[in-house]
């Protein structure tokens, strides 16, 4: 699979896949559920950069001393909103406001998509951000904060 960065926006990104046939129901299952947990995860908080006590410990974590009052000091790292997974052929895309959410998530997103493109789903490439000029994108899928911007007002 291959990975291909765009324009990058994080309250107002569209991920793509472009499959090697039109996926099936099932295939396309596995790709919703995958991104509606990555979303779920990132929504509660999961991917915040500044509380990763655990990495940061290294291999051996028997007994760590984990501080709970570390996460209190850490700016929140929260996802937004998301749209519907849509379809057209060999493609398909789903929009997000990645908020605050630290750079991780999508580390693991892709982590996660080039296991799921080798063990179920084949998945040519996975392009984070941009437009596709052959599937236009429908404007009204931007994240309120996005557009209160755009609008020159603030929420």
């Amino acid at each position: 699979m291959q990975v291909q960065f765009r324009e990058y926006n994080p309250f107002d990104l569209w991920i793509w896949l472009e499959f090697s046939t039109i996926p099936s129901p099932m295939e396309k299952e596995y790709v919703e559920e995958l991104f509606n947990s990555w979303f779920y995860l990132g929504k509660l908080g999961g991917f915040n950069a500044e509380n990763l006590q655990v990495q940061e410990v290294g291999i051996d974590i028997s007994y760590i001393d984990y501080d709970d009052r570390e996460e209190e000091s850490s700016l929140m790292a929260l996802m937004h909103n998301k749209g519907e997974f849509e379809y057209e052929g060999v493609w398909g895309r789903c929009w997000f406001d990645l908020g605050t959410s630290d750079a991780i998530a999508l580390d693991v997103l892709i982590n996660a998509l080039k296991q799921l493109s080798k063990e179920y789903v084949q998945i040519e490439r996975l392009l984070i951000g941009g437009q596709n000029p052959d599937w236009p994108i429908d404007t009204t899928k931007q994240s309120l904060f996005y557009e209160s911007q755009e609008n020159g007002r603030l929420l």
